[in-house]
């Protein structure tokens, strides 16, 4: 296929190369050429003349379960810690396979049609209760929409201690239940190469609430003797520096160097709160970051020192989190949060709209180590997204490449994964989007009212 009239585009890269005007030919998985290129005989064309032109974007941290736990009343006003008391450690037992699936889908439909070609999920949620596999759900539902997906395959030996006793106990497993079947969805899931459309992470929760150092250490040798990347939450808020230097006696960026834990395997979500010689830290061992803005500015959490780990040289992406945090899965308005959040707190000179996307692009393949995606140029990885520039938001831009970062919203026209044509014309082959919406409604119903009558039953 050729892609034509290409005259607002962001590669991905930053510099000299940020910027490409022309015509792209796909053959096979990848990008074969780009410049002035004419159609050849029998070719397929494909016109962009009026639209702009990016990579498949890479969210690299999410909770695709809690896209049916969107603005749950009781978790609306509350910052980190209570929310996590009152909305995901509340609501996790009343999942079975049925509704678990239907939130996969709506956030990976959301996700797609905002220009997303891959998703790394952290799933932590494996309990005995469940009669199914999360990990299974979501590399089926994945491989049903054409994206590339990365199960950060969470889990937890002991739970977050909260001060509700209503609060049901977090779903545990023995360290050796959770290495054992990371390793089996990895047998099972994983492919490899640069143009790997499956991964496997082992991720536990959070590395100083959830495991014992012993555990964390035996995670990371287990992990690197099996060619897995290593993902967990860290330092979303304060409250995680002060519990770390009461029970080690360091912050947690420091700690985790003493656990075997920093590294360009590595990666963690959040990093909000850091002191500076915690981002040169990370920015000397590789480690990367999923900066989450949408999700740590709804919480009262902050904006993570993204800007500063880039200008390091740190690794650094973007990652949607969780909808209970966020109402959406939307990446034009993370994006945007990207961009404006940063200027509000330090300044105009933060950054430009054309690092975050090369965050949200380039960014996310080097953290996720898949280093076929994430850019346009011959050779890479056809991964790619086609966006209408139409609607009113987007008339008037003098600069319309920047479009896809300042405006707040992405309408994709078409997406390819892989030189696969994903999305056509705005729409999604084989998803009906209306019986999505009802599906969805009849799922978050049958949610609240088991917890519900969970709530009667205690009384």
């Amino acid at each position: 296929m050729l892609i034509t009239n290409i005259s607002d585009c962001l590669t991905g890269t930053l510099g000299e190369g940020e910027r490409f005007q022309g015509a792209i030919r796909i053959e096979g998985q990848r990008i074969a050429e780009m410049g002035a290129l004419t159609p050849r005989p029998g070719e397929d064309v494909l016109d962009a003349r009026g639209c702009a032109v990016i990579p498949g974007l890479v969210n690299t941290h999410h909770h695709l379960n809690q896209s049916l736990l969107k603005a749950v009343p009781k978790g609306m006003n509350l910052p980190l810690d209570p929310w996590l008391m009152h909305v995901p450690y509340t609501w996790w037992p009343h999942f079975d396979e049925a509704t678990y699936r239907t939130a996969v889908r709506v956030g990976l439909a959301e996700l797609v049609l905002t220009g997303a070609t891959t998703v790394a999920e952290h799933h932590y949620v494996f309990a005995e209760s469940y009669d199914y596999n999360p990990s299974d759900v979501f590399f089926e539902e994945a491989g049903k929409l054409g994206i590339r997906a990365v199960m950060a395959r969470g889990g937890m030996t002991r739970g977050r201690a909260f001060d509700d006793p209503a609060i049901p106990p977090a779903p545990c497993e023995t360290l050796e239940t959770f290495l054992s079947e990371a390793e089996k969805t990895a047998l099972k899931w994983a492919d490899t190469g640069e143009l790997a459309m499956r991964k496997v992470a082992l991720a536990p929760t959070t590395p100083t609430f959830n495991v014992t150092p012993e555990e964390l250490r035996e995670i990371a040798r287990f992990g690197r003797e099996k060619g897995l990347m290593l993902h967990a939450h860290l330092s979303e808020n304060e409250n995680y520096a002060r519990f770390t230097l009461e029970k080690y006696g360091k912050r947690p960026v420091e700690w985790l160097a003493t656990q075997d834990w920093l590294g360009r395997d590595v990666w963690f979500a959040h990093l909000v709160d850091l002191e500076p010689f915690e981002v040169d830290l990370l920015a000397q061992t590789g480690t990367g970051m999923a900066h989450c803005p949408n999700a740590n500015a709804r919480l009262g959490s902050g904006v993570a020192p993204a800007d500063a780990l880039h200008a390091k040289g740190g690794k650094v992406s973007l990652g949607v989190d969780g909808a209970a945090a966020n109402e959406a899965a939307d990446m034009g308005a993370l994006l945007f949060s990207a961009f404006t959040l940063h200027r509000a707190t330090k300044g105009v000179g933060s950054v430009r709209a054309e690092q975050v996307l090369h965050w949200a692009s380039a960014g996310g393949a080097k953290v996720l180590d898949m280093p076929g995606i994430g850019t346009l140029a011959p050779g890479m990885a056809a991964d790619l997204a086609i966006l209408d520039l139409s609607a009113p938001r987007n008339l008037g831009l003098h600069d319309r490449a920047l479009a896809p970062v300042i405006t707040g919203g992405l309408a994709v026209r078409d997406l390819f994964v892989g030189g696969k044509r994903i999305l056509a014309d705005g729409k999604l082959p084989g998803l009906d989007l209306a019986e999505l919406a009802d599906e969805a409604m009849e799922a978050t119903e049958t949610l609240k009212s088991r917890q519900h009558n969970t709530v009667l039953e205690a009384v």
